[in-house]
């Protein structure tokens, strides 16, 4: 199996499509929300995507078909005074997952990361997560302790 990671090209219908349904996919399972986005974030996803200022998406083919998604957004580290990416989303299709294929948009990103003068890539990951965890530290994201929370506030 040959794996590629490429930009996604969000104008491109192909693109758009795939990176919705990879999203979709992780947002069914138990590292997502257990349930399908909404038809509204379905519709808005790629556009809302292409059309940020600080966003970009990576695709992983493997054998030219896109199996794997990476969403970053381009931010800045106040305490390094540097810019930083941060992982939004970083998800593959169940049935392609533990073939390297996270590892390898992982390491898509750091190599953008570093040539964009970033201090580093961040990302969240929810506690129950262990083979997304096994991954991060595998890349050498870290530590895990002490706990750190995300929380949001719906709008």
């Amino acid at each position: 199996m040959e794996i590629r990671i490429r930009e996604a090209a969000l104008d491109d219908a192909e693109d758009a499509r795939a990176v919705v349904e990879i999203i979709d996919s992780y947002a069914r399972g138990p590292g997502g929300r257990n349930e399908p986005l909404d038809d509204f974030a379905r519709a808005n996803l790629a556009k809302g995507i292409r059309e940020h200022p600080a966003m970009i998406a990576w695709l992983a083919l493997a054998d030219d078909a896109p199996v794997g998604v990476a969403v970053c957004l381009r931010t800045f580290s106040t305490f390094a005074g540097r810019p930083a990416m941060n992982v939004h989303d970083l998800a593959v299709l169940p049935g392609h997952q533990g073939r390297g294929i996270g590892r390898a948009l992982l390491e898509r990103v750091a190599d953008v990361a570093r040539e964009a003068g970033c201090c580093k890539v961040t990302l969240e990951v929810h506690d129950s997560n262990e083979g997304a965890k096994r991954l991060y530290r595998d890349v050498g994201f870290g530590p895990f302790e002490p706990a750190t929370y995300f929380v949001s506030k719906p709008l």
